[in-house]
C-alpha cells in the first residue's frame, strides 16, 4: 500500500494540473500519482541503460570483450 505525502504547489500549477485532470476524467490526486510512477519509471529505465553502457564500454576494454562484441550477432558467435 501507498504512503500518503504532502506537497505544496503554486497556484498557477495546481490550477494547471487540476485542468489535465479534469479533462482526463481523474482526480487531482490520481494524476499526480500517475506522473510520479511514470517519472520514476523513466528515472529507473533511465538508470539501467547508462549503468548497462557503462559495462559495455568496461568490458570492451579487455582481450575478450573485444572479441565478445566483435562475434557479437555473427552467425558463428552462436555456435561456438
Amino acid at each position: 500500500m501507498g504512503v500518503p505525502i504532502s506537497i505544496r504547489l503554486d497556484d498557477h500549477v495546481r490550477a494547471e494540473l487540476e485542468a489535465q485532470a479534469q479533462a482526463r476524467g481523474i482526480g487531482l490526486a490520481t494524476l499526480l500519482r500517475d506522473l510520479a510512477t511514470e517519472a520514476a519509471r523513466t528515472a529507473r529505465r533511465e538508470r539501467i541503460r547508462e549503468a548497462s553502457t557503462k559495462l559495455g564500454q568496461y568490458l570492451a576494454k579487455d582481450e575478450p570483450g573485444e572479441r565478445f562484441y566483435a562475434d557479437w550477432g555473427s552467425a558463428g558467435a552462436a555456435e561456438s
